[in-house]
């Protein structure tokens, strides 16, 4: 449907000729990967000091109640919280890793490569 406002505007939706962008990804380069590994690692610092948070504030607040199945709960709910935060800690983490090593082996393909003459 047409946008009835607009008298420019068709009813088909924008291609990737349209809108500027081509089809295929562009190759990474040693600056994108860069920033993105300083991204990841920003977040995995920021998951981690959230991790150390959460540990302090569960183990300062114990649970107290005489009813086993609160208990269980409880200590369920809390590894969940904990397992979540930290594996996204750990995938943050990891993928800061691998986008630093592909810009090292980037730039040594870089330097490796023969000059064509």
């Amino acid at each position: 449907m047409a946008d009835l406002t607009n008298p420019n505007s068709s009813s088909k939706p924008p291609t990737s000729a349209e809108d500027g962008s081509s089809g295929s990804p562009q190759p990474p380069t040693v600056l994108r990967c860069v920033t993105g590994s300083l991204m990841a690692g920003g977040f995995a610092a920021a998951l981690y000091a959230l991790t150390l948070s959460i540990a302090q504030t569960f183990a300062n607040k114990p649970i107290h109640s005489d009813n086993v199945t609160v208990i269980n709960i409880a200590a369920a709910v809390r590894t969940l919280v904990m397992g979540i935060v930290a594996l996204g800690g750990g995938v943050f983490a990891f993928a800061a890793v691998g986008l630093m090593a592909l810009a090292l082996q980037i730039l040594i393909q870089s330097f490796a490569k023969k000059p064509t003459v």
